[in-house]
């Protein structure tokens, strides 16, 4: 990409709709050297929404449908929420945008972190076009670290997710949910006993499910 392509995108927000933003989002070439299977945003936004899922990053399987969480950590993030699919894709009720929008690759135990030329660029100016969102799920360490910690990492993911009560219900702390973390949710059975049934009944309030 080049210099002035890298500097417009960067270039401060001034306004304009939501529907240009995400257009600009999804041409974004900013990082394309770093992917190894080259840029494709996957994000869903409509200024009507309520609750917004900020995540970390596609996976492999997400980057080739292009649909946000259709993997297994999805499922049980739908679980989670007490969603179905059809309410969850429902981009009028739901946003989601991860920290880093495009596959980053893997490493040596897993995905590569996002990439940290995302968010600065995107995850602020989209927020500030989603006046609705009134709960903000904060999915994984990386978002977590984004949001609370304006990129600085200072906190443990356990020590965020266990204080959830202290962010409710303005944003609702969660570890990854991929079966890679199933040991971590064996060893913090609260997660299900406590957070997950105020998760759920949030979620209720905020879109009427069932």
């Amino acid at each position: 990409m080049s210099r002035i392509a890298v500097e417009a995108a960067a270039a401060p927000d001034e306004g304009g709709s939501l529907a240009d933003l995400l257009q600009a989002v999804r041409a974004c070439r900013v990082c394309e050297a770093h992917l190894p299977l080259g840029p494709r945003p996957v994000l869903q936004a409509d200024a009507r929404a309520r609750l917004l899922v900020i995540g970390q990053a596609p996976g492999a399987r997400v980057h080739a449908s292009g649909i946000p969480w259709d993997d297994a950590s999805g499922q049980r993030l739908r679980e989670w929420m007490g969603l179905s699919a059809a309410d969850f894709y429902d981009a009028t009720r739901v946003a989601i945008i991860p920290v880093g929008l495009c596959y980053p690759g893997r490493g040596a135990s897993g995905d590569q972190a996002p990439r940290p030329e995302c968010a600065p660029l995107w995850l602020d100016r989209l927020r500030r076009r989603l006046p609705a969102v009134q709960t903000t799920l904060l999915v994984g360490r990386h978002a977590q670290a984004q949001v609370l910690d304006a990129g600085g990492g200072r906190r443990t993911l356990t020590a965020t997710v266990r204080q959830w009560q202290d962010l409710a219900p303005r944003y609702f702390a969660l570890p990854h949910p991929s079966p890679r973390n199933t040991p971590w949710l064996k060893a913090h059975p609260w997660l299900e006993d406590e957070l997950l049934p105020a998760l759920r009944k949030r979620v209720r309030e905020l879109l009427g499910t069932p």
